[in-house]
């Protein structure tokens, strides 16, 4: 009788500990907390010239406080290898995303390997690692990945950016040499994974069209979310579209799927004599989307509903947020993105900023 009133009472003990956990409020999986980001690469440098910002309200307030207060929680970040001066290398990174922790944000690091922009264009090596061996190349991709996980520690990490052509010329370029492509991108992603059970991958796609093609050589590799960038300049004008091809992308590979980049001009002006890169009609989404302060938030607003409404749909993250005109109006190598950027010409927060909050 003992025994059976012990199995009785360890019974009893179990299912009473069984309640309180069903019952117990399940806290949201901070991995799957849906994206709401902006790239702000440049910030470190603008800083330097000490702009005043103003929040929505017009009152002067701190920049990273007034991207947070509007519901920003994720930071997205380019880093160059050996760039031609500290912007965007390892030093100023690694400082700015301790200072972005501070703040709460999580990061996003987008790993260019090289010592520039890489883009579906441009993907040249680094100085440092030309003229190696390829598998002294995949070790130098394995070890720098490495310490940039031991020393940054970010939430999410891009092996590469915009990477349609593959990256690190000739040598993983994906049309020529798919395998060693293939090779290259596992070293970055095994260096992550030895590092971090908690930071996502992500693989960089420019544009919806080929990307079927693209994720599909990369099916075999270990990564969490797939990146699209969209802008109706180059990648069409239709969002249904956008919306239909990130649907299908996820559910052929059963990956969350993102908004790596995208952005929208609130006008058509410009605030500095360097050249932008949106300044006519026929690359809006019109009528429905015009260059107005208006247009922007709407743009935004479709992006952030589309998104949601993709089944693995995780989030958005908008580029060139920073980018004002900080070297003065009659700077002709400043910002080719002003009239794109969270911020008027007087540096006063956009309404769309409001759609950052995720309800």
């Amino acid at each position: 009788m003992n025994r059976i009133l012990q199995i009785f009472i360890t019974l009893l003990v179990f299912i009473s500990c069984t309640k309180d956990v069903i019952t117990a409020p399940i806290e949201e999986n901070e991995n799957l907390k849906f994206i709401s980001a902006v790239d702000i690469s440049r910030y470190p440098e603008i800083s330097s010239s000490n702009p005043i910002f103003y929040d929505l309200n017009g009152a002067q307030n701190d920049f990273l406080n007034i991207l947070k207060e509007n519901g920003v929680n994720t930071v997205r970040l380019k880093l160059w290898v050996n760039p031609i001066n500290e912007h965007a290398g390892f030093n100023e990174v690694k400082n700015f995303s301790k200072t972005l922790k501070t703040y709460g944000f999580k990061t996003w690091l987008t790993l260019h390997y090289s010592d520039t922009w890489a883009d579906p264009g441009h993907q040249k090596i680094p100085v440092q690692w030309q003229g190696v061996s390829f598998t002294q190349l995949k070790d130098s991709v394995y070890n720098y990945t490495e310490k940039i996980m031991n020393e940054l520690q970010p939430d999410y990490i891009q092996i590469g950016n915009e990477i349609n052509a593959g990256f690190l010329h000739p040598h993983g370029h994906i049309s020529t040499n798919l395998p060693q492509f293939k090779e290259l991108l596992n070293m970055g992603i095994t260096a992550v994974r030895a590092q971090s059970n908690t930071t996502k991958i992500i693989l960089h796609f420019a544009g919806i069209e080929g990307s079927d093609w693209f994720f599909n050589q990369v099916s075999d590799l270990d990564y969490d979310i797939i990146g699209v960038s969209y802008y109706p300049k180059w990648h069409g004008k239709s969002l249904e579209n956008l919306k239909t091809k990130m649907q299908d992308l996820s559910e052929t590979h059963n990956k969350k799927i993102l908004i790596a980049e995208t952005a929208y001009p609130f006008t058509l002006k410009w605030n500095d004599w360097t050249n932008n890169i949106v300044g006519l009609e026929e690359q809006l989404i019109l009528p429905e989307y015009p260059a107005s302060i208006e247009g922007q938030r709407k743009f935004i607003h479709q992006i952030k509903k589309l998104t949601k409404e993709v089944a693995n749909g995780i989030g958005f993250c908008y580029w060139g947020t920073e980018l004002i005109a900080w070297k003065g109006s009659q700077s002709i190598d400043a910002s080719p993105w002003e009239n794109q950027a969270l911020f008027d010409f007087d540096n006063k927060a956009l309404p769309v900023l409001r759609e950052f909050i995720i309800e």
